[in-house]
Parts: structure tokens; sequence; C-alpha cells
């Protein structure tokens, strides 16, 4: 692989990954309620979650997965209904405005890892996105450390920008935490994911 082609496609992983979804959505709730702890969690299940699936894409697999219909349409509605609960939980909490300090909480980092798994597993634009970029930039005689390490830069790249923002949040908590600010960011964050779970289900 030439490396002008994989500095192309660094570009436009970036401009992706910059780009918020229900997986930013996802981390800032949790960055929100549990802290750093809970923030980098979550941040850590979706970069599991965009790994396996670029790996899947690289292997092959993916093109099997995308064109066996039912497989790919059952992904998709449980994909739909997480985030709806999500949205919901969110949507709730800013309705109820009651927040306690859950730093300390036992199970913040196995609920955050999962949730930013399975947010970002049953995401098929996910896999969508994998089978229409990596086309364009394989080769029949690319080695397979060149596969790998296009399949490994969306991870590496979502991390650090998931990361960020959990420390942003993190370093700015004090004034997060206010009663008034928590309800207005668990309405925002309630509604997008509302949004994407419809405009998922949608597609």
């Amino acid at each position: 692989m030439e490396w002008s082609a994989y500095v192309s496609f660094l570009l436009i992983a970036a401009l992706v990954i910059i780009t918020p979804g229900s997986d930013t959505a996802v981390v800032l709730k949790n960055a929100l309620m549990s802290g750093r702890r809970g923030g980098v969690a979550t941040a850590l299940g979706v970069t599991t979650a965009v790994a396996i699936q670029g790996v899947l894409t690289a292997a092959g697999l993916g093109v099997l997965i995308s064109q066996s219909q039912p497989v790919l349409q059952t992904v998709r509605w449980i994909g739909v209904a997480y985030l709806a609960w999500l949205a919901l939980q969110a949507l709730r909490s800013a309705w109820q405005g009651q927040y306690t300090a859950t730093l300390a909480e036992s199970g913040v980092s196995a609920r955050g890892y999962r949730q930013g798994f399975l947010t970002n597993i049953t995401n098929p634009a996910v896999l969508m996105f994998y089978l229409a970029l990596f086309p364009q930039f394989m080769t029949p005689e690319m080695p397979l450390w060149a596969l790998g390490l296009m399949a490994g830069t969306m991870p590496v790249l979502g991390l650090i920008q998931l990361v960020v923002l959990t420390l942003l949040i993190d370093s700015a908590s004090r004034w997060l935490q206010r009663r008034r600010v928590r309800r207005v960011l668990d309405s925002v964050t309630g509604l997008a994911l509302g949004g994407l779970s419809l405009r998922v289900a949608l597609q």
C-alpha cells in the first residue's frame, strides 16, 4: 500500500470520526453521570466494537453479513431499540432532575463499556462505511499488515477523540454537575439519541 493512499484514508477517517453520532452522545451521557471513569469505559466499548467491524470487513466477512438482509435487519432493529431505550433514560433523568454522585458506584466501568459496545456493534452504518471505504484503498496484493493498519486506524482515532471529549467534560465537571445544566444536557442527549434511533429506523 502506498503511503499517500493511506494518508487519504486517514483524512477521510478523521473527518468521519469528528462527526457527532450515537457514540459521542453515549460517551457524553456516561461522562456526565459517572465522570472520567464512566466516559473512558464507554469509549473503550465503542472502540472494541469499531475494531471488530473493521477486522470483519478486512477479512471479507463484512460483505457476507451485509448481503444477508435478515441478519442486517435484525442488527439494525436491535440498535434502534437500544438507542431509543437510552434516549428514554436520558429524558426521564431530565424530567425527574434527581442527581446524586455516582463516581464511586460499583459497576460503572462495566456498564459504560457495555453501553458503548452495544451502541456501536448494533449500528450497521459503521459496517457500511467500512464496506464503502475499504475497497477504494485495497488491492489484491496488499500485505496483511496493511490491512491491519487500515482496520486499526478508525478505532485508534475514535478512542483518542472520545477520551479527549471525556477529559474535557471531566475538567468542567463542577459546572456541568449543576442541576439545571444537567437537566438541559440530559434533554439534549435524550433528543439526540432519539433522533439517531429514528434515523437508523428509517434507513
